[in-house]
């Protein structure tokens, strides 16, 4: 069912006319606009009884609501595709590239959310990239113009034919179409860079991955997984780095949500990055969301679970929760460190934790146990990529209902 909304005018002539679909310059589809003039006649005779009324504007759009849309922001390896699994799987349907279309697209389409990654906003690609002598990172090497206006035509309802970068061959391939789902979920460096995307977010999550983790993590999949050499990592890593601390990273200070991975502090001296220090830092005052919180709302506490309902073993699992500030914004923030050993008594953690937005109790154990095999799903960057689903879910329906709430009041009043 199409949204329509209806304008009276006097300035328009009588006739009707209909604008059919069609691409703009910047790839999306316009909406459909009709005119026509409403008349009444009245009874009696005599050539004056007829009498018109101006002529009715009416525009359509192409969904039954306006799209909600989700900023999601971290740098390359940061677990962007696992957090996205993870959404995705809380609101039903498998993830899964648009069927027909380019193999090698970057979208993820399920039941009720689309995934674009951001990267498809490049306008240089690898070799243009390499000669210019900048990075992917580098603003002057993405269109921030038409990642705008068709983030905008998605929000409000209208497909857009959305350029495709392609991750294997590194050229700008084909567009494909990306119709207005329920939920937008942009994920890639750059989702709160441009102030005007920025403000088509209803939500923006930001994985900060502290460079001793991401240095570990890169050493673990690169030189196990790929055979590349320790000078060889770090030389990649500190050639990013400039651009990322110029560009990506300042984002965190814009997200309602961020993840913050760091090192343990339960073992002394850690370089391995296998046991890790989560924090989930929330901002108070967003709309729609409520901070998840331990025991005691706005109370300082640390918390080491273990015992006769949680097994740990070395070097065991410690949680704080308390407000603070962030970037000058009051937060609350839930940290875990260490890992659980038995996904199955998460129960017991998530029974102390409040605000949660669990549609029944042991949800988000229920969760945690479907995907056992994604990464970090036995520490806080599984549990927390999990919570921040559910309340993403929770916002989008507090979001949907108080618009369907809007035109019944107006009826009413």
């Amino acid at each position: 069912m199409a949204v329509c909304s209806a304008y009276t005018t006097q300035s328009l002539n009588s006739t009707c006319s209909i604008s059919t679909p069609a691409k703009t310059h910047l790839g999306f589809h316009q909406k459909q606009v009709v005119f026509y003039r409403r008349s009444s006649k009245r009874g009696g005779s005599g050539s004056g009884s007829g009498s018109s009324s101006g002529p009715c504007v009416i525009t359509c759009s192409a969904g039954d609501s306006q799209t909600v849309v989700i900023g999601l922001a971290a740098d390359s390896g940061c677990g962007k595709s696992t957090f996205m699994r993870r959404l995705t799987s809380v609101f039903g349907g498998a993830a899964e590239p648009p069927k027909g279309g380019n193999p090698d697209s970057n979208t993820l389409i399920s039941d009720m959310t689309t995934v674009i990654c951001l990267d498809d906003y490049h306008s240089l690609d690898r070799t243009g990239r390499k000669e210019k002598g900048v990075t992917a990172l580098d603003p002057r090497a993405n269109d921030f113009d038409l990642m705008y206006e068709q983030v905008k035509a998605i929000k409000s309802g209208v497909a857009v034919d959305k350029p495709i970068y392609n991750h294997v061959t590194g050229l700008l391939d084909p567009p494909e179409l990306i119709k207005p789902p329920k939920i937008l979920v942009i994920e890639g460096l750059h989702p709160m860079f441009d102030e005007r995307v920025r403000d088509l977010l209803d939500f923006s999550i930001y994985l900060d991955i502290s460079n001793e983790v991401k240095f570990a993590w890169k050493i673990q999949r690169d030189m196990a997984e790929r055979g590349h050499s320790l000078e060889s990592i770090k030389a990649s890593i500190e050639a990013r780095k400039p651009d990322f601390d110029a560009y990506i990273d300042p984002q965190k200070k814009y997200a309602d949500a961020v993840i913050e991975v760091l090192p343990t502090q339960l073992i002394p001296d850690d370089n391995e990055g296998k046991v890790l220090r989560v924090r989930l830092i929330m901002k108070e005052g967003v709309k729609h969301f409520s901070p998840v919180y331990l025991f005691d709302e706005g109370s300082t506490i640390s918390w080491i679970p273990c015992g006769r309902k949680l097994t740990c073993s070395y070097p065991g699992i410690k949680f704080h929760y308390g407000p603070d500030t962030y970037f000058g914004n009051e937060v609350s923030i839930l940290e875990m460190d260490g890992q659980f050993d038995r996904l199955d008594e998460l129960i017991y953690v998530e029974s102390h934790l409040s605000n949660i937005s669990t549609k029944f109790y042991g949800e988000v154990t229920q969760q945690m146990l479907k995907h056992a095999d994604f990464p970090g799903s036995n520490n806080g960057t599984g549990l927390f990529q999990t919570i921040v689903g559910l309340k993403i879910r929770d916002l989008y329906e507090q979001i949907t209902s108080s618009k369907t709430a809007a035109p019944l009041e107006a009826t009413k009043a």
